[in-house]
This record gives structure tokens, sequence and C-alpha cells, in this order.
């Protein structure tokens, strides 16, 4: 049997009443931040310049923040991109990316379209939809990662389309072949590369990611075709994309659902608005300013060490763009020096320009760190040294960031901030606390209507004014 249909029987076998409480709770988790930050990357440019160019016509799911009703494809791609545009989706330690994004805008699409089509979905079916696309990709990650993120490929989109597929599938009741078949098709639209990283297009490959899982679930209820060996075969997934010797088919289906990936190592909340790759050195930068009284003028130089696969994209001393900036280990360790937190405006307009943080940069080095200061397996460890003009010299050093795995999660108050932070750069305060009441109790909805139309603010004539993040 090919491993698509294998996954698709799996995928067919969950029920939402036969899912642990914890895995429920993760996946609210998982829906409140996605929601949230995606409406507070609404405002994007990159989100805005796409619904131009694809030249949206009315239909029935919204794009998130706005008043505007799209094709379900349009708004999954839309709002994919809105989700990842401010890189403060979670991630997953698993999965080498964001596990959340490329799914949760194609099911939200998908449920608006179904619903209008006499067939709401429920609360229950959204998150049971939801878990099986999160476990999906993750667990094709078990046979190809690290490996992916190390080549140089995006694991969010280039698994990420897996989950998104795997999950509208489910929410659309296909049968085990069709769900094959549309796991098949997306073999085919997977894609997305690092070299884009610090650019509009990184968030495309999310938005690209959910319109394409969605779009091959529909191909494949429609009667469409695919190689059933896609991802095996000779010239297939694994091979063209890993190649000989550097994936291990072996691990993807044994320990599905053993432990649910959501659960363990579980969602990894940001808590700040940039490539999560900086997030180790930041929470320890932060730190040491906040508990020694750091002061800018009084430092001669900052050392920062993190795993050399994630120094790969962030080591950026010169940004030259507020994305750009997002990727810079240099640019975020000076916000967090020079202000003791990292937040959205530190990466809008000209804020990269600031000449206080501009000339914290020369001042600040990265270089990867070695077996001797964190183990071989720990790619998520961060130590920052800080030598003073005086000659005093403080430092520290961290495992891993902060809400990294559910192990060390983040306070329950801390993301609802953070929720309601966004949410409210978009939203009426009182819509905001509706909107996440509604979402407390997600299981219990009838209707998933009833949450996205919390989301919907009136209709405007074209998208809101964009900003770039």
């Amino acid at each position: 049997m090919s491993l698509a249909l294998e996954l698709a029987r799996r995928i067919n076998a969950v029920r939402f009443d036969e899912l642990p409480p914890v895995v429920v709770h993760w996946a609210k988790v998982g829906i409140l931040d996605t929601v949230g930050v995606t409406l507070g990357g609404s405002d994007y440019a990159g989100a805005g310049i796409l619904a131009e160019a694809l030249a949206t016509s009315a239909g029935p799911a919204l794009i998130f923040g706005s008043g505007r009703r799209v094709g379900a494809l349009d708004a999954a791609m839309i709002n994919g991109i809105a989700s990842h545009a401010l890189d403060f989706d979670d991630c997953n330690n698993t999965l080498g990316g964001h596990p959340s994004a490329p799914i949760l805008p194609a099911l939200f699409a998908l449920a608006e379209q179904m619903g209008t089509s006499g067939q709401p979905v429920d609360g229950g079916e959204f998150i049971a939809a939801y878990v099986v696309g999160f476990e999906t990709e993750c667990k094709i990650s078990m046979g190809v990662n690290m490996y992916q993120y190390t080549r140089g490929w995006h694991p969010t989109a280039t698994l990420g389309v897996f989950g998104a597929a795997a999950a509208c599938a489910r929410l659309m009741g296909l049968s085990d072949d069709q769900t094959a078949t549309a796991l098949s098709i997306a073999a085919s639209f997977s894609s997305g590369v690092k070299s884009n990283f610090g650019s509009m297009t990184k968030p495309l490959h999310v938005g690209h990611s959910a319109r394409n899982g969605l779009l091959a679930a529909q191909l494949a209820k429609g009667g469409f075709t695919a190689g059933p060996l896609a991802f095996e075969h000779k010239q297939g997934y694994l091979e063209v994309f890993n190649g000989k010797g550097n994936y291990d088919i072996d691990k993807i289906l044994p320990h599905w659902g053993q432990p649910w990936d959501i659960v363990e190592p579980g969602i990894a909340i940001k808590t700040y608005p940039c490539c999560g790759s900086t997030h180790p050195a930041l929470d320890v930068m932060i730190a040491l300013a906040r508990e020694n009284d750091l002061q800018p003028d009084q430092v001669e130089r900052i050392d920062s060490w993190t795993h050399a696969r994630r120094l790969e994209h962030t080591n950026r001393p010169d940004p030259r763009t507020e994305t750009d900036a997002k990727f810079s280990v240099q640019y975020c360790l000076a916000r967090a020096l020079a202000d003791r937190k990292v937040v959205i405006g530190h990466f809008e307009g000209d804020a990269y320009k600031e000449v206080r943080i501009r000339n914290l940069l020369p001042r600040i080095h990265a270089a990867a760190y070695t077996t001797a200061q964190f183990p071989e397996d720990n790619h998520f460890g961060a130590e920052v040294k800080v030598t003073l003009r005086d000659g005093r010299v403080i430092s520290g050093k961290i495992d891993q960031p902060h809400g990294r795995t559910s192990a060390n999660p983040l306070p329950a108050q801390l993301l609802k901030d953070k929720f309601v932070n966004c949410a409210q750069s978009v939203l009426p305060d009182a819509q905001v606390a509706q909107l996440y009441a509604a979402i407390e109790t997600f299981e219990q909805l009838k209707d998933i209507r009833d949450l996205t139309g919390l989301v919907a603010l009136p209709v405007r004539n074209s998208m809101r004014p964009a900003v770039a993040a």
C-alpha cells in the first residue's frame, strides 16, 4: 500500500469525540494564535498586492480584517499570506517550521464555502480536520527533516501543503482513495526556498500552500487523478526533495497519534514578531538588559551564538528593509538591548533605520555555537555575552526559548495578551472580546461562520492602507 493511502486511512480514522481533551486544548491554542496573527497581518502590503493581482470576485469566504468575501481559494491564499506576514505565527519542532498557518486559512475558507452550500461545519469537525492536517505535515517531516531545512527548502511550505490538503480532505469527507489522491496532487504543489526569506515571498509560501492544499482536495473530490506513488516513486517527492539516503520513509507512519504532534512537542507560540531562529538569543538579551539595567552606551561588544542551521538565515548585520530586519539577529538583539522588548512596531516602516539602533549594529557579532556550548542535538539554544566599556563581562544562555514546547508553554495570560494586541489593530475592543470568547468554546460552535462573522469589518471599497511587515 502506498504512503499516501496509508496516511489517508489514518486521516479518516480520526473522530473528534475520540480526541483526548489535551489535543482539543492545544488545537484551540493554535486557532487563537493564528486568528490573532492573521488579523495583525491583514494590513500587510503583500496581502493587498496579492488581492489585486488575483482580481478577486465575490464569494463566500471572508478576507480576515475586512468586509470582503471572495472565492475560497482566493481567501485561503490571501489570509494565508496575512497569517505569516508578521512572522509571529506558531512553530513546531518536528516540522522545523510553522504548522498552523498553511492549514487554518484553508480550513476557514472551506468551512465558509461549505456552510454557504448548506453544509455548516461545526467546531468539533473543524478541530478534527486541523489536528489531522497538523499530524500529517509533522509526521511526513519525521522522514525528511532536518535535511530539507538544512538543504534550503522551507518546510512550512514544502510540508505545510500536505497539512492543508489532509485537513481539507478530512473536512470535506473524502474517501481514503480521494484523500490519497489529494496528497499526491499536493506533492506536485510543494515548493518554497529559503533564499526568499526576508522578502514578501516568504509569507507568500504560506498563502500558496493554503490555497494549493485546498485545491488539491477539491480536485480529488472532482475525480482528478494523480500518481499513486507520488511519495515513494523513484522520481517522487522523497527522492526529488531529499535524494537517496537523505530520508527515512519508515519514520513517517509508526508514531501517528503517538503522541499527537500538536501536543508533543506541541505548538511553539512566538513571543516576538520576527524569525523564530532569533528568539533564544532575544530571551537571553532581554533578561540580561533588565537584570543588569544595561544601557546601549555602556556596551562595547555583544557576541551571540546560535545553532549553525539557524544562523544561516539570520546572520544579517546590515538589514536593508523592514522585512529583512525580521531575519537579522543583529538588529533584533539591538532592539532587545535598547528597548528591552521586541514588538511589531520595530518592523514597520523605517523603524529599522533608527539611528540609535543602527549605531549598535557594528558592535553585535553572531556566530554558530559549538558542541562545547550546547549538545549537538540542541538547535534551539543560544548564548549571549555582553562586554561593557568598563571591562566587565555579562553573559547568559538558554536551552530553548520560552513557549517553544508544550512542556514549557507560554502562560495563558501572555497568550491572550498577544491575541488581543494583534486583533485590536483591526477590530473594535468589544468585537475582540467576543472573538476571544468564541474561540475559548470553539468546539461548541454549530457553524464556523458564527466565528468568522466576528473577524469581519464593514464592507470597504478597497483593502485598508497597507504597511510592509
